[in-house]
């Protein structure tokens, strides 16, 4: 009895180590098939990538650059008389044709001078005709042998000096007449007055030549810029293949915008190209010349020049957001046959109408990646969204 309660706990025990066994087993194998599962890798798709082909059309090339205007005549008016400033016959800053009579100075006494010079040139006059009728006397007494030719010679030179006298009344005659003009003074052409710097009655031309006013010109207008050395051969270039010449140069568009236009909406023409460049800073002053009717332009308005050179039939363009820059310079990310992307270098230009000129290193079939260039890398493969170039709208002109 004893003997079968002491054997009955072991025989226990050995049934539960082998139970455990089992169980330590099976959980062994449960988490080996949980890891295995854990463990398989599944590559993810290929992320969709926007690709279009770039936009091709025709293009214009432009020289760019920065200048100002200038009037095509600009000048100080001056009283060239001495005398007080009797009127101002203008309201300041007003646009007057030419001729008109800006300003008065005391014509009273100028008047009266050409009055004395005009009553001295007559009185030459009749001593002039006195003396010719009394050579002509002599000449025939001379004849006749009843005077001397002494005589004769006498009259000679007293008709001689009554012609000179009356050139000289003549001479005087005439400047009188200029200074009496000058007491009024007039527009020389068609432009805007400025604010007179002197008042009625005002003591002027006393010891020199006093500024009265200034009268510009406004229309057309001058602008001036500069065009650098490597502009200056690539026009050139362009010039040679069309056949132009220096004067066909000078009949060249220019296209003008102030800091607060939208684009270029004054058109001119070019009116004067330096024949030499200026070696300090390598370039060439160039001047264009603008119509200017309304007046909007002004002189000394810093102003956005530019002028067509030449026009590219099949130019290749691109959104600006499509392009990358690295320490090689600027690249595109393009897709291959193979729907791999891989960095193209490329040359780029200028900026037509809200897509980049690409000068060089693209093609017209090639699938350019224009949108989430974040999330692909060269040597990827990626699924491509074929998609079109949307082209913003054209500039104002």
């Amino acid at each position: 009895m004893t003997r079968a309660n002491l054997a009955s706990p072991a025989r226990r025990m050995e049934a539960w180590r082998h139970a455990g066994r089992g169980l330590a087993t099976a959980a062994a194998v449960i988490a080996l098939a949980g890891c295995e599962d854990k463990n398989t890798f599944v590559a993810p798709p290929p992320p969709k990538v926007d690709v279009a082909t770039p936009v091709q059309r025709a293009v214009t090339r432009y020289i760019e650059a920065t200048g100002n205007t200038a009037p095509i005549k600009s000048v100080d008016l001056v009283a060239r008389v001495q005398g007080f400033l009797q009127s101002i016959d203008y309201q300041d800053g007003s646009f007057v044709k030419q001729g008109t009579q800006l300003f008065t100075i005391e014509p009273e006494t100028y008047k009266l001078k050409l009055e004395q010079a005009q009553a001295a040139e007559a009185g030459a006059q009749a001593s002039l005709k006195q003396a010719e009728a009394d050579f002509k006397r002599q000449v025939e007494l001379v004849q006749r042998q009843a005077v001397s030719q002494a005589t004769l010679d006498t009259s000679t030179s007293t008709r001689d000096n009554a012609q000179a006298s009356l050139q000289q009344a003549q001479v005087n005659t005439r400047l009188a007449e200029v200074n009496y003009g000058y007491t009024k003074v007039t527009a020389p052409f068609d432009g805007v007055v400025s604010a007179h710097l002197v008042s009625i009655g005002e003591l002027v031309g006393v010891s020199s030549p006093t500024q009265l006013a200034t009268i510009v010109a406004l229309d057309p207008i001058y602008v001036n810029f500069t065009v650098n050395e490597q502009d200056v051969l690539r026009i050139r270039a362009e010039a040679a293949r069309r056949g132009l010449t220096p004067a066909d140069m000078k009949q060249f568009p220019i296209q003008i915008g102030l800091q607060t236009d939208t684009g270029y909406p004054h058109e001119g023409h070019l009116d004067y190209v330096s024949p030499t460049l200026n070696q300090s800073t390598g370039t060439l002053a160039v001047r264009g010349l603008v119509p200017n009717e309304k007046r909007v332009l002004l002189p000394g308005y810093f102003v956005r020049v530019r002028v067509p050179f030449d026009q590219e039939k099949s130019a290749l363009l691109v959104p600006d957001t499509a392009l990358g820059s690295d320490q090689g310079g600027r690249y595109l990310l393009v897709v291959n046959a193979d729907n791999t992307v891989e960095q193209r270098k490329v040359q780029i230009g200028p900026v037509d109408n809200g897509l980049r000129v690409i000068e060089s290193g693209l093609k017209p079939e090639d699938r350019v990646v224009i949108a989430g260039l974040l999330r692909v890398i060269p040597g990827q493969k990626i699924d491509p969204q074929v998609t079109k170039i949307e082209q913003p709208q054209a500039s104002a002109k």
